[in-house]
Formats: C-alpha cells, structure tokens, sequence
C-alpha cells in the first residue's frame, strides 16, 4: 500500500493577510513535508482498508465494488479512477484519515478526537494537516505573485471546461516539486477561518477545478463548515514535528489567538457567531 509521497518544504517566512481586519503578520516557519499531491481516491482507500484500528466486519463484504471504503469514499462508484484526488471529504473525516496514516506507517497520531473536539500535538511526526501559513509558503515556493507558474499549466480550472477533478500529478509542479497546489480541489487546512464571525469553520485553500482564475490564486482562502461535504473540497497531508511541546502553537497557528479572536466586545455584527471555548486557557485546539 503507498503512504502519500512527501517532499521536503525548507523554513521560511510568510506575510498573513487578514482581508476583514486589513492586517498583516509575518510568520517565520520552521522546515517541515508535504505530500507531493492531495490524498487520492485510491491512497483514501486503502489507509482505511490497512487502518489497525479499524473495526473489522464479520462478514464478508457485499461484491460489486471494492470493500473498505468509508467516509466520501462510500459515494463512488467502482468506475471512479484511483489516481483522482478524493474529494466530498469533511474536515473531520480528513483529520481522522491523517491518524490513520499515522498508524499503518506506525507513527504516533498527530491529533486526538473527541466528538468535534480536535487537538494537535504539535510535537507529534505523524500524519496531518498543513496550517494556513505552511500551505501557502508550499505552494508559492519561492514565488511572489498569485501563481507559481502559468495558471494553465499548472492548475485545472473553470478554463478546462472540466465536470470533476483529474489525476493528480498532470500539471507542473512547482519549484518545490508539488503538484495541484493550484486547482483540481480545494484543501483543507488546520486553521479556523475566523473564529469571531464563522465559528467552526475550518479554511480551505487553492481553488478547485470549476473556479475562475480569481479564485485560483496562492493567497485566496476559503471557509467551510468541518463536518459540510463539498464536492469540490480534498486534502493534502504534512508531516513534521514543529513548535514547542505542550504549547497549542506552531506555524502561524496558534489557540490562544483563536480564543482571543473569538472575544467579540459589545453587540455582534449580523451574522457574526463566535465560536466558544469550552475549557478556557486549556492547551488545546477545538
């Protein structure tokens, strides 16, 4: 069974833009890898199907497709190629396949799960997924601009007059050696989008294959509701032991802004729901 491929990201610094605050921060990021495409339908497949923890049936499995496949991978059909990369995949089913990575490739998971309830260890090798500033200095590996190359030669687009992703790996990787960073599916990041006026949502990156140009660009960011499954929406995982031990803080991401941020003085604007902390100053992360 094959782990995804995962390249080497050298440390760098990033500068965040918060479009509704009109702020911008610098990150400095330690070294880290990302998997060199997003998660494929096939690779989706068979980590549930190696998962030691998973429950194992006392029958054998219904014929007609193939067995094993849970989550987003319960709506394809067998035709569906493997080499696609897996999308209609929540947030939470991404981060529960990133530990199960984690435990056929016998590593400690990198999160532990309760209900909605998610935490990171940031210390932890395993399997997981890429905060919002490690997604974005991958993808732009160097670069300055909205894409790291020829939009249409390195990303699947509206422009494609496509009707569902396509393999991955067809376009130009980047300089890093990453492929589909732009286009193809939307990925899921670790990071809330904004505590203060969306909740739980959870920030999706790098355009999928029905988006406009505008939409497919290395700092354009979108938000989703964790458990919403999207069409168009996949993954691509990391790897990489970061910040300090016990600290809810690494790589641009930190718990105890998202807590702060979810502090809203006085009235709530229309629409805002700020997300609420169950345990406050408890080192973790929903």
């Amino acid at each position: 069974m094959t782990l995804p491929e995962l390249r080497p990201v050298p440390a760098g610094r990033i500068d965040a833009v918060d479009a509704r605050t009109r702020t911008r921060r610098s990150v400095t990021l330690e070294s880290f890898h990302v998997a060199r495409t997003p998660v494929t339908a096939g690779q989706y497949a068979a980590v549930l199907d190696a998962d030691p923890a998973r429950p194992r049936p006392r029958v054998a499995p219904p014929t007609g497709g193939r067995s094993g496949r849970s989550g987003a991978g319960q709506d394809r059909t067998p035709r569906e190629r493997d080499d696609v990369p897996v999308h209609g995949v929540t947030w939470f089913e991404a981060v529960r396949w990133c530990n199960a990575a984690s435990r056929v490739a016998g590593l400690d998971p990198a999160y532990r799960v309760e209900d909605r309830t998610v935490r990171w260890d940031v210390r932890s090798a395993g399997y997981r997924l890429a905060t919002e500033a490690e997604w974005e200095h991958a993808c732009r590996a160097g670069t300055r601009g909205a894409h790291h190359g020829p939009l249409g030669a390195v990303a699947w687009t509206a422009e494609d007059d496509l009707d569902g992703p396509r393999p991955v790996a067809e376009r130009l990787p980047n300089a890093f050696g990453l492929h589909d960073m732009l286009g193809n599916v939307w990925e899921w990041c670790w990071d809330y989008a904004d505590t203060a006026r969306y909740g739980e949502y959870r920030s999706l990156r790098g355009g999928g294959w029905a988006d406009r140009a505008w939409s497919v660009r290395a700092g354009v960011r979108r938000a989703s509701a964790p458990d919403a499954r999207i069409e168009d929406v996949g993954f691509r995982v990391a790897r990489g032991a970061v910040g300090e031990a016990g600290v809810p803080a690494a790589q641009g991401w930190s718990d105890a802004a998202d807590r702060d941020r979810a502090r809203v003085p006085g009235l709530l604007p229309l629409g805002w729901t700020p997300l609420s902390f169950d345990e406050p100053g408890t080192p973790s992360d929903r």
